[in-house]
This record gives C-alpha cells, sequence and structure tokens, in this order.
C-alpha cells in the first residue's frame, strides 16, 4: 500500500527532504522525461545531494534533465511517500521554462511537451498526485490573474 499526502513549505525538517520535483511548463505544455533505463514518462526531478540547499536541487535537476536555461521556480510544497510503513520527503516546485538549450548527456534520452499528463508514468501512484497538486495551484492563480 502506498499513500502520497501534502504538507506545508517549512513544516517537515529540511534535513529529511531527500527529493526535488519540478512541475515545468514549456510553451504552454507540461514537461516530461524519459530516463534512459526507462519507457515510461517522468516529471523532472531528483535526489539532493549531500549538504545541497533543496532549491539548488531543484534547479540542478530541472537543468540536468530537460536542458532548461532561462526560467523562474518557485516552491510549492513539501510531500510524502509513506510506502510499507516507511516514509519519505520531498519538495515539489512549479516552474515556467522560457529557453531550452540542448539536453545535458546525463541519465535522461528524451524530453516531451504535453498537453495533459502522459498515460506511461514511472510513478504511476505518485506522479498523478504531484501533477494533480500543481495544476490545481495553476488553475487558481490563472483565476486571480497571476503568471
Amino acid at each position: 500500500m502506498m499513500e502520497v499526502k501534502f504538507h506545508e513549505l517549512n513544516s517537515i525538517k529540511d534535513e529529511k527532504i531527500m527529493f526535488a520535483v519540478i512541475m515545468a511548463r514549456y510553451k504552454d505544455k507540461w514537461i516530461f522525461v524519459k530516463h534512459k533505463d526507462r519507457e515510461s514518462w517522468e516529471i523532472p526531478g531528483g535526489h539532493r545531494e549531500e549538504n545541497e540547499d533543496i532549491m539548488f536541487t531543484a534547479r540542478r535537476e530541472l537543468f540536468e534533465e530537460t536542458g532548461a536555461k532561462k526560467y523562474s521556480i518557485v516552491p510549492v510544497c513539501i510531500y510524502s511517500v509513506n510506502k510499507d510503513g516507511s516514509e519519505s520527503f520531498g519538495q515539489l516546485f512549479y516552474a515556467e521554462v522560457e529557453t531550452i538549450g540542448k539536453l545535458p548527456d546525463y541519465e535522461i534520452s528524451q524530453v516531451e511537451f504535453f498537453e495533459a499528463m502522459p498515460k506511461e508514468l514511472t510513478y504511476p501512484l505518485i506522479q498523478p498526485c504531484l501533477f494533480n497538486c500543481i495544476e490545481k495551484l495553476k488553475l487558481k492563480l490563472d483565476m486571480e490573474g497571476v503568471n
């Protein structure tokens, strides 16, 4: 059994946050990536390095996994995944990407832009929860006239 929960920013001790995940848009489409070892789509993100600031992790992962050069990025919330009694924490970010350069030669083989979330997901029990959280936030911001 797996459960995803959302927490307010700064409500979980910083050292517990192990991942940065970035829901990003480019030209009004969502960015998803394919890892070289998998055939499924993922939201850009990854592990936090030792002593790395989580915002730095998010910026590094966004560049490494998409080639994003010019963008705005904001922290949204902290999420936790509880699987079989073991809980891990990540921080969810939202980014609007203006400029994308060449994809760095790391672990990502493909970057694509989607109107909606693709069906073939690497983490089908987690990614839809994160995507829906960002979609609701974006809808709220759009309704308030904030972009």
